[in-house]
């Protein structure tokens, strides 16, 4: 027996952050844009703008997120910023 037995490992289970949910949609978007020109569709106008506007949308999105969380881990390592 090692010094290991009788003890149980759970894996770790861990929560998507804010951002990393926010790059997924936009990854998501920039790939139904790519296949959205495969299949024909880059001559639809309509279609495209609305595609154009929620990957900006997408985009600034996960700014603001990533942003947030890096301030939120600065603070947390080094306290607030004061000043």
């Amino acid at each position: 027996m090692g010094i290991y037995s009788g003890l149980m490992f759970t894996p770790t289970r861990y929560t998507e952050s804010p951002a990393m949910a926010a790059r997924t949609r936009l990854e998501a978007l920039r790939a139904e844009q790519v296949a959205a020109s495969f299949a024909g569709l880059a001559g639809n106008a309509t279609y495209m703008a609305d595609l154009a506007d929620d990957i900006a949308a997408a985009e600034a999105a996960y700014v603001g997120a990533a942003v947030t969380e890096i301030a939120s881990l600065r603070a947390a390592l080094e306290g607030p910023l004061e000043g």
